[in-house]
């Protein structure tokens, strides 16, 4: 597959009903082109992993607000009331999983482990309709790995290969969501010529992406 795609290109791939995992925190580290991309086709009943729903204005709050979301994993949604009007009102449903826990979900699902052994949760509704188990006399909740149909990514920096730096506070998520998706599209802010960042500061190796779109397009 050529990696380096249009956005248009990347969006032949992103059909109704997908699980997308999306990077960001309350936006920041966001394709914020992406999404506008998803709204523009159409896309609708999605599932969403993520680590909140932005603000109605950015980030994956531009998809609740136009209700193409039918589910959202996430760790709180108090940033965005609309978020809130729909799962109290019954048009969506959210999950909220703790924070810690959503994201060790995530990785387990890269790392191919069938769960995550956590004390957070115990005595609380988090553990409703969860196995426990008791180790070496303390209770741990089970928590399942986490696997998306696509992964979607902001790269402050992405090579032609696929290579990923990510600036300060946008890393976030996106690491770790590249590693537990079937296919993951970045979005390049800056897209350079392959061996252009060093390696050590290389976040996301190519080998986790397969599409790579030009932000600036």
């Amino acid at each position: 597959m050529k990696k380096i795609k249009t956005i248009d290109e990347a969006m032949e791939y992103i059909k109704d009903g997908m699980t997308i995992a999306f990077g960001g925190f309350m936006g920041v580290g966001t394709p914020e082109k992406l999404v506008d991309a998803i709204l523009a086709k159409g896309v609708k009943d999605l599932t969403i992993i993520c680590n909140d729903t932005a603000f109605p204005h950015n980030g994956v709050g531009k998809l609740v607000v136009n209700k193409r979301v039918k589910k959202c994993i996430v760790s709180h949604v108090g940033t965005n009331p609309e978020t809130g009007r729909q799962m109290n009102a019954g048009e969506m449903e959210v999950e909220l999983v703790p924070q810690g826990t959503l994201i060790e979900r995530i990785r387990s699902a890269g790392a191919g482990l069938g769960g995550v052994l956590t004390p957070t949760g115990i005595g609380t509704v988090v553990e409703e309709g969860k196995q426990k188990l008791n180790i070496q006399g303390k209770d741990y909740l089970l928590e399942l790995p986490l696997k998306a149909d696509v992964a979607m990514l902001q790269g402050s920096i992405v090579d032609k290969k696929g290579n990923v730096y990510y600036s300060k506070a946008t890393r976030n998520f996106n690491p770790i969501i590249a590693t537990a998706a079937d296919l993951v599209i970045v979005q390049a802010e800056k897209l350079v010529e392959a061996g252009e960042i060093d390696p050590s500061d290389v976040m996301t190796p190519s080998v986790f992406v397969n599409i790579i779109v030009d932000g600036r397009e």
